[in-house]
């Protein structure tokens, strides 16, 4: 875990007014110095950084890379929490280098020192090889797009410059806030790709997000990641969460994962019919679990008796599995559910 004995508290508490305002998030370059990212990626980075490990742990269960070969595109960099996190899940090697893109200068150097000392043999390019002309990126060396935390800081000429980038990409891993806002806007990224890519995650159909069904108006797509053993329980991060105001018993992400329809397909096995993913958290009372469940009919609330499955029941409760499922039900009641990827429990 990083150092937290001394941290820059005036630096992050301006870059949490900042962030809250989220209208003027995006206005300027919000990274004043080195200071400020090196508090930044200690702790409100570290957070997202637990995020990204959620992702990336469900990826390596389901046998699923980006395309060897590649250059890792870490757009909007901030500290370089995202990329970091993608080098070391897929291992340095996988990448032909390492591209980082910010609208701070400050925040290229720092993401890309940073980089240095934990992949010293990565060679580092110059991101504007891809970002300076989405339209013809194609003609760059191919590459894998990572984007974190983004899409509420883009005017929407900004908005449109990065989904032509993503276009080009030959595998895209994205994740934002698990607000009902960002969650959503992410969905309509997805719906915007959905025809040049492959659904990763977190989908287990192509069809049109079923989230902007008028019915479906107040759900969202979202998730929680764990904070790493011994968080809880260490003074700093207990200090940083209260002085902060945040929560350190999870984080809620949204995530998007595409790779090119064009390239062959990897090692992920397909989902057989009536798979499903569990949204949010769900709802465990004595007689029966609360699901929302995502299929390519939609999205359904389920209920699962305790009769029908009292161990995954018990398991929802406390030590939920990955939630992606085979699942039979009527649209109300399920009948089976089958966890498709098994975790340690």
């Amino acid at each position: 875990m990083p150092d937290l004995t001394s941290l820059d508290w005036s630096a992050l508490e301006r870059l949490r007014a900042t962030f809250l305002a989220r209208a003027a998030a995006g206005a300027a370059p919000y990274w004043q110095n080195a200071s400020a990212l090196a508090a930044y990626d200690a702790t409100y980075a570290e957070r997202i950084g637990w995020k990204w490990d959620a992702l990336l742990h469900e990826l390596r269960l389901r046998s699923w890379a980006p395309p060897a070969g590649t250059v890792l595109l870490d757009f909007g960099c901030g500290s370089g929490v995202a990329g970091r996190r993608v080098l070391s899940a897929f291992g340095a090697s996988r990448f032909a280098g390492l591209a980082l893109a910010d609208h701070s200068p400050e925040a290229v150097a720092f993401a890309g020192a940073s980089a240095s000392r934990h992949f010293p043999d990565l060679r580092q390019l110059d991101a504007a090889t891809w970002c300076a002309a989405p339209d013809s990126a194609g003609l760059a060396p191919p590459f894998t797009l990572v984007v974190s935390h983004v899409l509420n800081e883009l005017a929407p000429a900004a908005r449109e410059e990065l989904l032509a980038l993503a276009r080009h990409a030959a595998a895209v891993l994205w994740i934002e806030p698990g607000t009902h806002a960002d969650s959503r806007d992410l969905a309509s990224v997805r719906d915007r790709l959905r025809e040049r890519h492959r659904i990763i995650a977190p989908c287990t159909h192509r069809e049109t997000c079923p989230l902007f069904a008028e019915k479906n108006a107040r759900d969202w797509c979202h998730f929680f990641a764990e904070p790493p053993p011994g968080v809880q329980n260490s003074p700093d991060w207990v200090r940083f969460a209260q002085r902060a105001g945040v929560d350190l018993r999870s984080q809620a992400y949204s995530p998007l994962v595409l790779e090119q329809a064009s390239a062959p397909a990897l090692s992920t096995p397909p989902f057989p019919p009536g798979s499903a993913r569990v949204l949010g958290r769900p709802e465990v009372f004595k007689p029966y679990a609360r699901l929302l469940a995502c299929d390519a009919g939609g999205l359904h609330f389920l209920e699962l008796s305790k009769r029908t499955d009292p161990a995954l029941v018990k398991r929802l409760a406390k030590d939920p599995p990955l939630p992606l499922y085979a699942l039979e039900h009527d649209g109300k009641h399920v009948r089976q559910a089958r966890p498709l990827f098994q975790t340690e429990g």
